[in-house]
């Protein structure tokens, strides 16, 4: 994943397959552990990874390892203790507060928002009124939503937030298509606040942490400090290995988003079974009811055929339906660290994956295809490929210039017929790494093209999609929508 996508979803290749009935684990973590633990420095070293932390859920018995360098500047070295940024992998940590607040009765999902919190405005003030919760946390809302506004680092981050978004432009009717949306789960951090009468990282450790009997949560850089903390890297101007980046995170506004939150490997996959063991810690006690867990895996919204990501979300969850699943789960990325959770609910199975800097997606896909196909029969699909005749592409469809809060993009053909897709940053994000290059585009499948060399380790799809009236692409789809903005 690209560093201008931070707080975006990464994932893998993806078909839809039948879902299996729930099953044990084949073999105890430790087994496969042991591979993971023998293999991930060859990995790491092999994808320019300074370093990485894996926790692997079985049996209800959980295996940790770690390897590499938490910090080029400081050649401080990964353990298992060590805490890494999830990044959006938070989303699921807030939109499990959220439905606390509806096994409670203070929420209705389908409820508008304002009805808890009035000061949520848009630009499209109809949009504004009618926004749901539900919608909100399955990515339908609408509203441009990856606008990372620093409002300082108080507790009243969050609630000043609100304001700095009345302006955003609305992309699409509420409801209408799924466009990943960082600013659509500050808001439901916002709805946590009022509704528990705290700030919402003191919501998070008294609701959260706090019952599952985690011990290396940090929420922001004064906590993180205290733990072996790893430092994000960002890809270098020339070379291939990343170097450490200016900042450890980014604004503390964007925490319910996943801005902010740091653990261990061991402690993300500990609340990840809590949501396999229906709603309950290890300890027995009653965290989120079963309802509310189920209704968190229930598919709200398929997804275009962006061929990464899942092929649904649900509420907070990503989907997958993978061979041997249905597997649920979430990526994250901030400034510099990626992390990756997966969890097959039929089998008890989980594993997490935290990063920071290089090809990370490479042994992501590496352990995480290991681990689910020994521990719970689940086939991980391949990452995409560039096909050996990219498919034709009807070039008027997708000419033009596509923007959002992040960047401009510009599709344009060359003399030689040949497809290429051009980023000017902006924001925080032209402050972060090297200018993106040109990027070469082919063609996959219908709409959806591919970088022809891969970046970051991997080929991320592009999906054109909607239509502006005139059978040109209204969308530039990668998980977030970016609209056309040329005539």
């Amino acid at each position: 994943m690209e560093h201008a996508n931070s707080l975006g979803p990464i994932a893998v290749a993806r078909r839809r397959r039948p879902h299996s009935t729930k099953r044990s684990a084949r073999v105890r973590p430790e087994r496969i552990g042991s591979w993971v633990r023998e293999n991930l420095p060859t990995m790491l070293a092999d994808a320019h990874i300074p370093a990485a932390s894996v926790a692997i859920l079985a049996g209800g018995e959980i295996f940790t390892t770690a390897a590499g360098i938490l910090n080029r500047n400081t050649g401080v070295e990964a353990d298992e203790d060590s805490v890494f940024q999830i990044g959006s992998i938070t989303k699921t940590w807030t939109a499990t507060l959220i439905m606390q607040l509806v096994d409670e009765g203070l929420l209705d999902l389908d409820a508008p928002v304002r009805d808890t919190v009035p000061a949520f405005a848009i630009g499209d003030d109809a949009a504004a009124s009618a926004i749901t919760p539900r919608q909100l946390l399955s990515h339908v809302s609408g509203f441009e939503g990856d606008l990372f506004n620093d409002t300082g680092v108080g507790d009243d981050a969050v609630e000043k937030y609100l304001a700095t978004i009345a302006d955003a432009p609305q992309l699409f009717a509420p409801g209408e298509r799924f466009s990943y949306n960082n600013a659509a789960f500050v808001v439901l951090g916002r709805i946590v606040e009022v509704l528990r009468g705290t700030s919402y990282d003191q919501a998070l450790r008294t609701h959260l942490a706090a019952p599952l009997g985690l011990t290396h949560v940090a929420t922001t850089a004064a906590e993180a400090i205290m733990f072996r903390a790893a430092l994000g890297h960002i890809p270098a101007e020339s070379g291939d290995e990343p170097v450490p980046a200016p900042v450890w995170s980014l604004v503390r506004s964007n925490a319910p988003a996943g801005s902010m939150l740091a653990m261990t490997a061991r402690d993300l996959v500990t609340y990840a079974r809590m949501h396999l063991d229906g709603g309950v810690s290890a300890d027995g006690t009653r965290v989120l009811s079963e309802q509310s867990v189920r209704a968190m895996q229930e598919r709200q919204v398929d997804l275009p055929e962006l061929g990464l990501m899942g092929d649904a979300w649900g509420l907070g969850w990503e989907i997958f339906d993978w061979d041997g699943g249905p597997v649920i789960g979430h990526d994250g990325g901030t400034i510099g660290q990626n992390a990756f959770l997966r969890m097959v609910p039929g089998a008890g199975v989980a594993v997490a994956v935290l990063t920071n800097g290089g090809r990370t997606v490479d042994a992501y896909h590496s352990i995480t295809s290991k681990v689910l196909a020994a521990l719970a029969g689940v086939t991980v699909p391949a990452l995409p490929s560039v096909p050996e005749s990219p498919v034709p592409i009807d070039l008027e469809r997708v000419l033009g210039t596509y923007s959002s809060s992040v960047s401009d993009s510009t599709v344009r053909v060359d003399d030689q017929g040949r497809i290429w897709l051009e980023r000017t940053m902006k924001g925080i994000f032209a402050e972060l790494g090297p200018a993106p290059e040109p990027v070469e585009l082919v063609g996959w499948a219908g709409d959806t093209l591919l970088p022809r060399e891969p970046q970051n380790g991997m080929h991320m799809p592009h999906a054109f999609v909607g239509d502006d009236g005139s059978g040109r692409a209204l969308y530039l789809h990668t998980g977030r929508a970016d609209r056309r903005v040329d005539a």
